[in-house]
């Protein structure tokens, strides 16, 4: 009974029709975008301190469902939503938006968008060229779209096994040198883990197959998302469902040098999203500003009422070393 009401639970929060196109009666294609700003403390201490946030809202009917967030330039993120659809917002320097770009992403052959196609659950953008890699999680791939987000150029199916339809790509991320990093949501035919792809190479495009390796939460929760850290290392979004709040949003520092081909990985915490701020956090970016390091998170609002589009800003400060001296390895083979 307990795991039958917890799965409700799961249902109703993440809402019946996760990651497929929206239709309405009448579209609104409105293209105007507003971010209220929301009152909450900036934090000073830990290495993980908040400093601002806002709930975005727009009248467009495709507006929402956030699960990737990149920061392309000074005040300007793109989004993009589980329902196949962009936003591009730039804000200024009072906080309200001055441009607002909201389309649908491009699909193969330019055929409208199926509920599989618009599954993109994960996003990063190469800063020198603008190209765009997405992880989509019905469909099991990986895309590289230009830098207007209107053309494919490349696309890649993950390994077999295939990753389960609600449990695949769900977090992704560039590392400084070029290799990128996969976590699925919940592929666990592991017990010491759930399954995580490393590729030296385009994700996009042919080439060698990637590392597998396994990634061990120990509670934190689902990965939801990634970001690369100056460093090197990687930091790492999870979303864990309860009952008050519902969802609790859990920071975490992976170290790539722990990767290897089937073994298991383990993440070191940083902190947490308040708990005012509780919210379905997908999208992380990472940047630099200034000499500062700052995280950026979004929210998917599922399109249900009761939840909110909400981009967070916090400033990452002393964070934990690699591997520090009292800590047990972080990564391992696993028991024959």
């Amino acid at each position: 009974m307990r795991r039958l009401f917890f799965a409700a639970l799961i249902y109703l929060a993440l809402g019946p029709v996760l990651g497929r196109v929206h239709r309405f009666p009448f579209d609104n294609l409105t293209q105007s975008a507003a971010a209220r700003p929301l009152i909450f403390a900036p934090q000073t201490r830990g290495p993980m301190r908040f400093v601002r946030g806002w709930h975005l809202v727009s009248p467009h009917s495709y507006f929402g469902g956030f699960s990737g967030l990149a920061r392309i330039g000074p005040g300007t993120f793109q989004l993009i939503g589980d329902n196949g659809y962009a936003a591009q917002l730039t804000m200024d320097s009072s906080g309200r938006f001055a441009a607002v770009h909201i389309r649908p992403l491009p699909t193969p052959y330019g055929r409208p968008a199926t509920k599989s196609m618009a599954d993109t659950e994960a996003l990063f953008v190469d800063p020198a060229l603008g190209q765009a890699w997405i992880a989509l999680e019905g469909i099991n791939q990986i895309w590289r779209l230009d830098s207007d987000l209107a053309t494919i150029e490349a696309r890649r199916r993950l390994p077999e096994p295939r990753w389960p339809v609600n449990r695949g790509a769900e977090a992704m991320a560039r590392l400084a040198d070029g290799r990128t990093v996969v976590f699925s949501e919940g592929a666990d035919d592991n017990p010491h883990g759930t399954e995580a792809l490393l590729y030296t190479g385009d994700p996009a495009a042919p080439g060698p197959p990637p590392i597998r390796f396994f990634y061990d939460a120990r509670g934190k929760g689902l990965a939801s998302d990634a970001a690369a850290l100056p460093d090197g290392r990687l930091l790492l979004v999870h979303r864990r469902l309860g009952f008050d709040p519902v969802f609790t949003t859990i920071i975490s520092i992976v170290d790539p040098a722990d990767i290897a081909k089937d073994a298991v990985v383990r993440s070191q915490t940083i902190g947490r999203v308040p708990r005012p701020l509780a919210e379905n956090y997908e999208g992380a970016a990472v940047t630099v500003e200034q000499g500062r390091t700052w995280l950026w998170l979004a929210s998917d609002d599922n399109f249900n009422a009761w939840q909110r589009s909400l981009l967070l800003q916090f400033e990452l400060v002393d964070l934990p070393p690699a591997n520090p001296p009292d800590s047990k390895k972080a990564a391992r083979k696993p028991a024959a």
